[in-house]
Parts: structure tokens; sequence; C-alpha cells
């Protein structure tokens, strides 16, 4: 692969990335620890990720417990989760945290299928932006000694680069629409 389709090709890989955490990020029905990733907790002045104050574990299908370190964080740790967007109430037992996650309904379902379109959507778009970007630099290096032949060349290359992203970006939203309509 030339040097200089490279860089789109790391660009579209990062945008890939990207994707699958946001994608990983939305519930399921079941109890998945990267819903937690985003949480932040304030350890000692530091904003610190959730999975480092504690063990963060997943004792059944439907539920994440968290067993903080230092006993002392478990009112930090169930005030950020109340205050975040994963709308589930934390059980606080002095010891533990328990995340329940309850049967998803079938309207919740398909709204969470629309919502894992729109992100492939977007991100769809940002693989396009990157290979519009691409393609601009290309016609500019036209303008030094590179040959049209060499151009169209690279041109084809990221557009295939970019057809398997795409291609990819579908079979992630695919699985992620089958996973939540599952049962």
């Amino acid at each position: 692969m030339d040097e200089r389709v490279k860089v789109f090709n790391e660009k579209m890989e990062k945008a890939l990335e990207f994707l699958e955490s946001d994608l990983a990020a939305i519930r399921a029905g079941r109890a998945n620890p990267h819903v937690l990733d985003k949480l932040r907790v304030d350890y000692y002045g530091t904003p610190t990720p959730i999975q480092q104050v504690g063990n963060v574990t997943v004792p059944e299908a439907r539920i994440i417990q968290i067993a903080p370190w230092d006993k002392s964080m478990l009112k930090a740790i169930e005030k950020e989760i109340m205050t975040s967007d994963i709308g589930i109430n934390p059980s606080n037992d002095g010891s533990v945290i328990r995340l329940v996650f309850p049967e998803l309904t079938e309207e919740r379902r398909k709204e969470l299928a629309k919502d894992v379109k729109k992100k492939g959507e977007d991100g769809k778009v940002a693989i396009r932006n990157i290979r519009r970007d691409g393609n601009d630099s290309f016609k500019k290096l036209a303008k030094t000694e590179v040959s049209e032949d060499e151009i169209k060349d690279l041109e084809d290359s990221l557009q295939k680069l970019t057809d398997k992203f795409i291609k990819d970006i579908d079979e992630l939203v695919d699985a992620k629409t089958k996973e939540i309509m599952t049962v």
C-alpha cells in the first residue's frame, strides 16, 4: 500500500474503532461492563474510570457488580451512575454496588436498533469525509510532478479502502442490531 494512502487507512481504522467502542456502550438487555467505560469518579481529586477504583464483574447475565477497593468510594460511584445516561438505578448494600439490567421491551429494542443504525450512518459519513480529504490531497499532488495515472491509481486504492470500511461498518451494525433484537 502506498504511503500516501496508508495515512487515510489509519484515519479510517480510528473511525471504525470509535464506532466499535460507541456500539459496545449500547446495552442490549444483558449486562455489559463497557456501559461503564465513559464514567469517571472523583478519586482523591482525579477523575478516574470506575474500572480503576474497584472490581467490576458480571455474576449473572443481567447484573453488573462493582466492588470498590476503597469502601469510601461507594457513594461517589453510586452518584456517578445515577447522574449518567445509563438509565439504571444502582443498589448499594454497603460493600458492593449492583446494577440490574431490566429486560428490554420490544419498543425499546426497536429504538436502540434505530440508534445503532444512526451511529453506523455517522461512521460511514466519517469514512466518506476521510476519502474526500484523501482525494483532495491527491488532486493537490497533481500540481507537482505526479502523473495523472498515478493520481488515478491513488484514488482507486482509496476508493477500495473506503468500500472495505463501509462494508465493515455494515457488518458491525448488523451484528449489534441482531444482538439487540434477540430476546
